[in-house]
């Protein structure tokens, strides 16, 4: 996920401030990513997100907007991503990953 270090600015939305960050998918066996919004203690924000979760195929990239009210941009650290795996292909471990970045 891109930036590693985003920044917010201000949305056209009053009250709010937005960030548009970008991901990848290079694991073929995973095809949906969840999004979360938290604070450096991992907590959940509130957030707004065209989706929360994305489809991305193998190979693939999507940009993506995430909005937060303004009131919660100080505790805001984190914006993540979690793979979303469906049950076991042919009996083989599955790793589900969380990867952030972390906001400037």
């Amino acid at each position: 996920m891109t930036p590693t270090y985003p920044k917010w600015s201000v949305s056209h939305i009053p009250g709010a401030h937005k960030t548009t960050m970008k991901m990848f998918n290079k694991r073929a066996e995973v095809k949906w990513y969840e999004i979360g919004v938290f604070t450096k203690d991992f907590q959940p924000i509130p957030f707004v997100s065209k989706f929360k979760i994305i489809h991305i195929p193998y190979l693939g990239h999507v940009t993506f907007d995430v909005y937060i009210s303004s009131a919660n941009i100080k505790r805001t650290e984190y914006i993540c991503s979690m793979s979303k795996l469906r049950g076991a292909i042919n009996n083989q471990a599955m790793i589900a990953t969380k990867i952030c970045s972390r906001l400037k």
